[in-house]
């Protein structure tokens, strides 16, 4: 959670969790599990077995050692068959009265709820939810000991995620990704396939929350394989810089947001639903997984449940949810689907070649990196010359912007293309200058997009600091 502080907490008895072996009536169909199998990181997404991208949605638990009685037979029915989420992500502190207190109590517990989790068939993150102290080097350790022993009890499962640092704060980046990498090897010596999610800087906001940005993440990320980082944000109080950081990291690191709330960042007042349904529709478009704060009956507007909800409550339908847990219920169910927003940014990251390069610093990815001070240019000082990115599937493109370097185009065509070889035109232009040109009005479809250079403003070749396409990704 996010730089929150629990002043006064009711003091459950730490009870081993005990839930009988049941399969929810939603497992009769294709249960998460069955769909996608054991998961792995391909390129910037999450995959399943047949290496096609997932989107998991689900619910947080919140801490096991004051709600575990709201982690019981009747609320995982609910929310494997009512709900239908793919994942759970069990929360486990570490202080504030957990792991610390009674290891092999908090380490059974884990167990016994992965186990029934897995029995339901969706997917379990195993949070290691370190908050205060912030640097996760404290309780590395512990962080040792614990996952490889759930490593050892549970390597043969092909549903589960590591999230080996819930919140890192007031430490560096470089402190983060040392712990990772001290941490992952010992892991991988038990559980070789299992995912693992990396906490970023500043309560896991890719360092914005610290006046940093995703870019000390995506230039120096963490020396392993099969990791994703995260991101946690809470609508009322994380706007547009924390939604533009995700945006930007999602095409060039792979991103799983673990926590997310629709109220402030300390999960209270009140829901900003606007605000985060942009986020679930940015999250959709780039396929980012997702758990939201928290499946729970505390006072918090956080919680989805109505207060004494647990143990005892009806957890299905919607008569003891608060108007929080209504709203994320649906957006649970409905799978995700995003608004279609026809000025998204879909070129960036994205495969491009062209016609010819200057050199090895020069080629044509660089034109659609983000990144103003690198830049594509021909080789070839004669017409025509191009440059083409692949959106990744079909999508209508509304807009186009290209930067252009000294050595610009006097007259070129934006062209669009289904198969790479036909193509229609976008954009006739006759009278270039070079500078910035930003075409709007356009509908084409297609999934590849071409600037097709025909005659040079200079003695020079042709040469973009930036393409950038904008529009809606699928058709």
């Amino acid at each position: 959670m996010s730089r929150r502080r629990w002043a006064a907490l009711l003091a459950l008895p730490l009870l081993a969790v005990s839930i009988p072996v049941v399969v929810s009536t939603a497992a009769q169909a294709a249960t998460p599990v069955e769909a996608h199998g054991q998961l792995r990181v391909c390129g910037v997404k999450l995959c399943g077995e047949n290496g096609q991208p997932v989107q998991l949605r689900g619910m947080s638990t919140h801490g096991i050692q004051w709600y575990s009685d709201c982690v019981n037979d009747a609320s995982l029915d609910a929310l494997a068959g009512d709900w239908g989420a793919d994942v759970v992500r069990i929360s486990m502190y570490i202080q504030e009265g957990g792991y610390e207190t009674d290891p092999a109590g908090y380490t059974n517990r884990v167990s016994n709820v992965i186990n029934e989790v897995t029995e339901r068939g969706m997917y379990a993150i195993v949070d290691w939810h370190m908050l205060s102290p912030g640097d996760p080097y404290h309780n590395l350790e512990r962080a040792k000991t614990f996952f490889t022993e759930i490593g050892r009890r549970h390597n043969g499962n092909r549903n589960l995620l590591y999230e080996i640092a819930n919140e890192p704060s007031g430490v560096s980046w470089s402190r983060i990704k040392g712990y990772a990498e001290e941490l992952i090897p010992v892991i991988r010596r038990t559980d070789p396939e299992t995912p693992i999610l990396v906490g970023t800087r500043a309560w896991s906001s890719l360092g914005v929350s610290e006046g940093a940005t995703e870019s000390e993440v995506v230039n120096n990320p963490v020396n392993a394989q099969n990791i994703m980082y995260t991101f946690h944000f809470y609508a009322a109080s994380h706007r547009e810089a924390y939604l533009n950081a995700l945006s930007r990291a999602a095409d060039r690191i792979p991103m799983f947001v673990t926590e997310f709330g629709t109220q402030d960042y300390a999960g209270e007042g009140a829901n900003d639903f606007a605000m985060a349904q942009r986020y679930l529709d940015l999250m959709a478009s780039k396929q980012i997984s997702w758990t939201n704060w928290n499946f729970s009956d505390d006072h918090r507007s956080g919680a989805v449940f109505t207060e004494g909800t647990c143990p005892g409550g009806t957890f299905t339908g919607t008569s003891r949810l608060k108007e929080a847990g209504r709203w994320i219920r649906d957006r649970v169910r409905e799978g995700g689907t995003p608004t279609p927003n026809p000025d998204a940014l879909i070129s960036r990251g994205k495969p491009a070649t062209a016609s010819s390069v200057e050199n090895a610093t020069l080629t044509a990815d660089k034109a659609v990196d983000g990144n103003t001070g690198t830049r594509w240019a021909s080789t070839e000082y004669v017409d025509p010359q191009w440059i083409r990115v692949d959106l990744g599937q079909g999508a209508t493109v509304k807009r186009v912007k290209l930067t252009w370097e000294v050595a610009h185009a006097r007259a070129y065509r934006v062209e669009i293309s289904s198969d790479g070889s036909n193509w229609t035109r976008l954009v006739d232009e006759t009278a270039g200058n070079g500078g910035v040109d930003e075409w709007t009005g356009l509908n084409g479809q297609g999934r590849y997009l071409r600037v097709y250079g025909t005659q040079r403003g200079t003695q020079w070749g042709y040469s973009l600091w930036e393409l950038e396409v904008f529009g809606t990704a699928g058709r």
